[in-house]
């Protein structure tokens, strides 16, 4: 359950004053539906109320953290000097709040180049050596502002030119933050240098906060600054919603297509109103290309929503949507068939309507769905945007291949409709997989499976990059990720597994699989090399351990089709399975594995 004060657009007032009783009210949601994590935040300014409005918006995306909080200005020491406190907190993920007040010298107008690039450089390596420290003590993300613009320029508009300025200073500075962050993992910049702008830099940096409190922004601008720094993280955690669907009719263009016709629909260049709605269909086109997966949930006669989106001045076409739900049943029930057939949760859904009746019955009736309220088409881009829905940590391959892949499982669904045989359709797909053990080029694939892995997924554990990196290097574990493809595409990564060996036996610590290839016939596929690899081993058990979460119940008798031994289960529904591996028989006949 979401609260409604910390929806997009909030009254940053209400939430400042009322942080208690917003909290209190997060916290009646199951304890099994947050994920624990310890946030290290660490910073060169007064934090407290930073922390206190971070952990708010971080529960409301089912994120229960725990903090350190550094000594004012302390962050560098704690993390170079080993902060005792620090090490025994070992955080999962640590955030830097710096700003432009902890740069340690600036050009003055006297300086010479030769000097300048030596105070740039200096105070770049000196966050590198910063950042290096923190990434091999933990090996967690790093989450790092970067620096906003002064609230005055001494040389006027040549600041932004002129070697000496402190707006120039600035922007080389936070290239090389960039640089740093295009080269690795797990290295996320909070661009508070857009944030500020966009809410104004003369209120941001009001001198008084600083003078009184020690804050590098003002008071009122801090639910914001914590909002977007919660973005990053529920989206290094998978909490990212994955499927925009969208209305047509006043929502894609302007008019009523079933009333107006094709040609009396507006979008394109001719008018004003028509320009807003171009912008804005090429703005949804372009998040598919992010891996975003499109969908249509209109009131219409399929044959007229087709014709629009192929108006020739109209940026999206019919073969940018998985899905196209173009019929008169309610748009709650047309998100709940298009979440079945996409193999996804409704809570990975945002909705897009300009008819505020309709939002309401989806809000309503559709439990997790985002429903944002578009208002006016000329800001339908900045409603989207604002609400941080598809903030990108990541940005793979089969990130970009997401919405091509749901739509090659809708014309694998339309294979399977003309088999009678469900094992003679699966053997017509040609599948063929790559089982292996973990291999760098895949590490941040992986990684981020365990992070958005929730309905197949037998022990909920999440791993970062630099965990799932030792892992790998460590003799203990049997580490097997699965690749599949098809007749109709290559799925990617889609399913993970790790073993502790201990004593003639295989603890399985993680098994997941993307729920894009479910009913596929994977899990066998990865069984089957399992215990092989065991065998090899020559490990005469597996246990297999069942960890009962909100979402996960569709695995809760994996091991129980996989022919293991119940040994216990709690109260809870939590449970351990036994398998002698000289008793196992292969179960894959479909799939071609390479291993």
């Amino acid at each position: 359950m979401s609260h409604d004060l910390l929806k997009i657009p909030f009254d940053p007032h209400k939430i400042l004053m009322k942080r208690k009783s917003i909290k209190k009210q997060l916290l009646k949601n199951p304890p099994s539906s947050f994920l624990e994590k310890r946030v290290a935040l660490l910073g060169g300014s007064t934090t407290r109320d930073i922390m206190e409005i971070l952990e708010l918006f971080l529960l409301n995306y089912g994120i229960k953290p725990t903090f350190y909080e550094s000594e004012y200005g302390q962050y560098w020491q704690d993390v170079m000097f080993d902060a005792p406190s620090l090490v025994s907190f070992a955080p999962d993920i640590a955030v830097i709040h710096t700003s432009n007040r902890n740069i340690t010298r600036y050009p003055e107008p006297d300086d010479d180049e030769v000097k300048i690039d030596e105070f740039l450089n200096a105070e770049s390596e000196k966050f590198r050596a910063f950042w290096d420290k923190l990434r091999s003590v933990y090996g967690c993300p790093v989450i790092q502002n970067n620096f906003e613009y002064p609230f005055y320029r001494l040389m006027g508009n040549k600041e932004a030119s002129d070697v000496h300025g402190r707006v120039n200073f600035i922007t080389r500075l936070n290239m090389k933050f960039y640089e740093y962050a295009q080269q690795r993992d797990n290295f996320y910049i909070n661009d508070i240098n857009y944030i500020s702008s966009s809410y104004g830099l003369e209120h941001w940096a009001d001198p008084f906060y600083w003078y009184m409190y020690k804050y590098s922004l003002c008071l009122p601008a801090i639910p914001l600054l914590a909002y977007n720094i919660s973005n990053i993280i529920k989206s290094i955690y998978g909490k990212n919603k994955k499927v925009l669907t969208l209305d047509l009719d006043n929502t894609l263009w302007g008019g009523i297509i079933g009333d107006d016709g094709v040609n009396g629909i507006v979008v394109g260049q001719e008018t004003s109103e028509g320009q807003a709605y171009l912008e804005f269909q090429k703005y949804i086109k372009s998040h598919s290309k992010l891996g975003v997966i499109l969908t249509v949930n209109s009131k219409n006669d399929r044959e007229n929503a087709v014709a629009g989106l192929n108006h020739p001045d109209g940026a999206l076409r019919p073969e940018d949507f998985a899905v196209i739900k173009a019929n008169w049943k309610p748009k709650s029930l047309n998100i709940m068939e298009i979440a079945e057939g996409l193999s996804l949760l409704p809570e990975s859904f945002v909705f897009a309507d300009d008819n505020p009746a309709e939002r309401a019955i989806v809000e309503e009736q559709t439990q997790g769905v985002a429903v944002p309220v578009m208002k006016g088409p000329e800001h339908y881009i900045q409603t989207l945007d604002k609400f941080g829905f598809f903030e990108v940590t990541n940005l793979s391959k089969d990130d970009l291949r997401r919405g091509a892949m749901y739509k090659e499982n809708a014309e694998r669904a339309t294979l399977m409709a003309s088999f009678e045989n469900y094992e003679d359709y699966l053997l017509s797909l040609g599948m063929k997989a790559v089982i292996r053990a973990f291999e760098p080029v895949y590490m941040s694939r992986i990684a981020q499976l365990t992070n958005k892995s929730n309905q197949f997924n037998l022990t909920t554990k999440r791993y970062t990059q630099g965990e799932i990196e030792a892992v790998a290097e460590d003799g203990r574990f049997i580490t097997l990720y699965g690749k599949l493809e098809d007749k109709f595409g290559d799925n990617g990564v889609v399913s993970v597994v790790i073993g502790r060996t201990d004593d003639g036996a295989l603890h399985v610590e993680l098994w997941l699989m993307s729920c894009r290839v479910l009913k596929r016939d994977m899990e066998y596929a990865m069984m089957d090399t399992l215990v092989k690899r065991c065998r090899l081993l020559g490990l005469t058990k597996i246990l297999g351990y069942y960890y009962r979460s909100a979402k996960n119940a569709m695995v809760k008798d994996f091991y129980d089709r996989m022919e293991f031994t119940k040994q216990f289960e709690d109260t809870d529904g939590n449970a351990v399975w036994v398998l002698e591996t000289r008793n196992y028989e292969a179960k894959n006949t479909v799939i071609e594995v390479t291993d």
